[in-house]
């Protein structure tokens, strides 16, 4: 008895913002978080999460917290329990052609437009999106203390992981299933063995260090 009050406990503070906006009449609040934006390979992916306030999910928190069969599992709770939910990716060649800020930026948007039905307020990790047709708030760390955040943090983590072990499968050399594209000392010296892949950035140092064009930036 004692583990499951101190969860429903921890759980009552993590949705504390929520139930506040709950309270000042929102009743569709979004949750938005991006993974990604710190790797060298692989795209930048965004999930928006309309949460339902009475049907809670056990476990969800920060993903980074969350071990890989744990965030599936959340993460299939999560999709049954909300009322709506959305991924989206940009691709390396996307990143290179704008920024990882860009790209991040219309991975969350398009996440939030594709919601059924829409929300009428998001929390959103960090990132500050303007000209959304609804009130919206920016959070440094939004999915320790966020339960909407939380919700799409795993959601679009568990999405990505996928994808970076698909592509794992097209180009083992470089063990995307294991760092899934971050810069892991394997993942660096394949990059010197073997060069860039087609879903490297190419504008991050790290990849191509004369490029001089963009960084990578350990965020997610």
């Amino acid at each position: 008895m004692q583990p499951l009050l101190a969860e429903a406990f921890r759980l009552h503070l993590m949705r504390g913002l929520e139930e506040e906006l709950w309270h000042a009449g929102y009743r569709r609040i979004a949750g938005v978080d991006e993974v990604g934006r710190g790797s060298l390979a692989g795209p930048v992916v965004a999930a928006a999460v309309v949460v339902d306030p009475d049907r809670l999910v056990p476990g969800v928190e920060d993903s980074k917290r969350l071990r890989a069969e744990e965030r599936e599992k959340v993460a299939a709770a999560i999709r049954r329990s909300c009322l709506a939910w959305g991924v989206k990716s940009v691709p390396a060649r996307v990143i290179d052609r704008s920024d990882i800020l860009q790209a991040t930026r219309s991975a969350m948007r398009d996440a939030l437009d594709g919601l059924f039905p829409p929300p009428d307020s998001a929390v959103i990790d960090a990132v500050a999106l303007e000209g959304l047709p609804f009130p919206s708030l920016s959070l440094v760390r939004g999915d320790a203390v966020s339960y909407a955040v939380a919700c799409a943090s795993i959601v679009a983590k568990v999405e990505r992981d996928r994808m970076m072990k698909e592509w794992d499968v097209l180009y083992p050399q470089y063990g995307f299933a294991q760092h899934k594209g971050y810069g892991a000392a394997s993942h660096r010296h394949a990059l010197a063995t073997y060069g860039p892949s087609p879903i490297h950035r190419l504008t991050f140092r790290s990849v191509v260090p004369r490029a001089g064009q963009g960084a990578e930036r350990k965020v997610s």
